[in-house]
């Protein structure tokens, strides 16, 4: 069968290294000339990463004859006409710590197939073969993936975490299960029926497997009760026989990516339980993992089905412009933390200090006030995946404030409609028109003005000045009365009594370092900028974040203090009039009836 089938062999010949070689066999190649291209980004990450540039060689034969291959841009590539099938070698350097790539060595292989699987043009739609080939010295090693196995009468299928054939309807299919091979922790569990997997990969010393399967558990039921309220339908089953976390345990590092059947997470070591924390309450770390763990599975529904109709198709060589992505990550980031309260797995005064945190996040960032949610959401491949020093007075986050939005439009419709509609009637129909049979029909997706339209039809409620207002406009949402009609009061504090200098600051080997100077700040009308290293303040040097907060305590606002930094390798004076402390520091809590 796989001979007049799309093939692609992956072998892992130098894991030293960091290489993957792959063999792409073509059974029908164009006559014409076949071109073959490597897609610019991965889905859920809108920047162009050019995956191409990891290509170290490509060859290609037919009939053991060499075929001229020519190099038509960045990630094309057209090989000769040829009378036959045509077979094309290459290799990949795969040394890409992240979720978005691939990452090779003695103790596991990850790999996205936007970093490895070259497309055929003009049979994307045609069936992909996969045969994964065991590393020679790593006779350990098992395979974890959502992608299909390769149906059992076919010659080298494999088994279920066992080296061998997969299988992939079309070539979409193929770029959106990736592949995590070793000797990860692993276990498994049922929700409402429907296997999901877990697996952690990295040093991780006496890991609470059982604890977070059973929070991972809870929340993948209570997600799935929200779509689908009367049978609990799963959605991944159109895709695979089951769903895949995949993690990687480092120091220090956070991510996640969302896939149609499984996702690829980052998490800290720290962050996560192990067994001699079992009866102890879960951590501020773990909460945080755990949200990553939603919001990576609320994705199954809210972008992997529920698509902006710019993503339907995805067009893989290219930026794909929206301005919904307030929607599909915003609310998803929403959702995110209230499904760790559905689920029971925090507690309501945890959740609000979530909440919290988020609020604070948002209304911090000076950038929310020139630029919409809308325009981040537009503008992302650009801009918000290539933050630099001035990003917080310039930018905000389509997930941050996209999620303050969602939860504004959630308590004005409950409060609109007596508690009778809310924000879940409007996913439940965007599920049931856009998502539900996404990959069994005419894949379509939502328009970029239907959201206001879908809001009324779902809840009765028009919600259009509310979105023209906080969405497409740059007004912040008014949280404190919508929120005071549900019983929660929101109040503003300062983090700190200190006067301040209006800079966010860093810690480096070469001193305390203004990370950004806030605009209208007392830094700013200074002159004081990022990069500069704080060294001494009225003359009494400054080591740290502690050191200077000690010196800031003997003056108030107004205050006018001398400030020495280095720019580079130059000494400078500034003088800095101080402000008020800033009242950004978020708190809820349920009011007593």
């Amino acid at each position: 069968m796989t001979a007049k089938n799309i093939l692609y062999r992956v072998c892992f010949p130098d894991l030293a290294g960091h290489r993957i070689q792959v063999s792409l066999h073509i059974p029908k190649p164009n006559p014409q000339g076949q071109e073959l291209f490597l897609p610019a980004w991965i889905p859920g990450s809108y920047l162009i990463r050019d995956f191409s540039r990891q290509i170290e060689s490509l060859s290609a034969t037919s009939d053991k004859k060499t075929v001229a291959v020519q190099k038509l841009d960045s990630h094309r590539w057209l090989c000769a006409p040829t009378n036959g099938p045509l077979h094309i070698e290459y290799t990949v350097y795969a040394w890409d710590l992240s979720v978005r790539s691939a990452h090779v060595d003695e103790t596991h292989a990850f790999f996205n197939g936007t970093s490895v699987f070259l497309g055929v043009h003009g049979q994307e739609n045609q069936p992909c073969f996969v045969d994964l080939q065991a590393p020679k010295k790593q006779k350990d090693w098992r395979v974890y993936t959502s992608l299909p196995l390769a149906p059992k009468r076919t010659k080298g299928a494999a088994k279920r975490h066992e080296f061998g054939l997969y299988m992939a309807p079309d070539y979409d299919a193929l770029l959106d299960h990736p592949v995590e091979m070793g000797t990860p922790q692993h276990i498994s569990f049922h929700a409402h029926g429907a296997l999901h997997e877990m697996v952690f990969t990295g040093v991780i010393p006496n890991l609470d497997l059982e604890r977070i399967a059973a929070d991972a558990k809870a929340i993948c039921e209570a997600q799935i009760s929200l779509f689908e309220p009367d049978d609990n339908r799963v959605p991944f089953l159109d895709s695979s026989d089951r769903y895949v976390f995949m993690t990687m345990v480092t120091g220090d590092d956070y991510g996640g990516l969302e896939h149609r059947s499984s996702t690829a997470l980052m998490a800290s070591r720290c962050d996560l339980p192990t067994l001699s924390q079992r009866d102890q309450p879960k951590t501020a770390g773990y909460q945080t993992f755990l949200g990553l763990v939603s919001h990576e599975y609320f994705h199954t529904w809210n972008v992997k089905r529920i698509k902006p109709a710019a993503f339907a198709p995805y067009q893989y060589l290219q930026p794909n412009y929206t301005e919904l992505l307030w929607v599909f990550e915003g609310f998803t980031s929403y959702y995110d933390d209230l499904m760790l309260l559905r689920a029971k797995v925090v507690s309501e005064e945890q959740y609000l200090s979530l909440l919290a945190k988020n609020i604070d996040v948002v209304h911090r960032t000076g950038g929310r006030l020139k630029q919409s949610v809308t325009e981040s959401s537009f503008d992302t491949w650009t801009r918000f995946y290539k933050q630099d020093e001035n990003s917080p007075n310039a930018l905000v986050s389509y997930y941050s404030k996209g999620a303050l939005v969602a939860l504004g439009l959630d308590l004005y419709i409950r409060q609109h409609t007596q508690d009778q509609r809310s924000l879940d009637d409007v996913m439940r129909l965007l599920w049931q028109r856009y998502g539900r049979d996404f990959y069994q029909g005419k894949p379509h997706g939502v328009t970029e003005d239907a959201i206001p339209g879908l809001i009324l039809e779902a809840t009765g409620v028009d919600t259009s000045d509310f979105i023209q207002r906080h969405a497409h406009g740059r007004d912040d949402v008014p949280l404190q009365p919508l929120l005071q009609a549900q019983g929660i009061e929101l109040q503003w504090q300062a983090e700190s009594p200190l006067p301040s200098l209006g800079v966010r600051l860093k810690n480096s080997p070469q001193g305390l370092q203004v990370a950004t100077a806030y605009e209208d700040g007392a830094a700013h009308h200074a002159g004081i900028s990022a990069n500069d290293i704080i060294v001494a303040l009225d003359g009494l040097r400054v080591n740290d974040q502690a050191s200077l907060n000690k010196l800031l305590a003997a003056y108030t606002a107004g205050d006018k203090v001398e400030l020495h930094v280095f720019r580079r390798d130059e000494l400078r004076s500034f003088r800095a009039k101080l402000g008020p402390a800033p009242q950004q520091t978020c708190s809820l809590k349920r009011l007593i009836s």
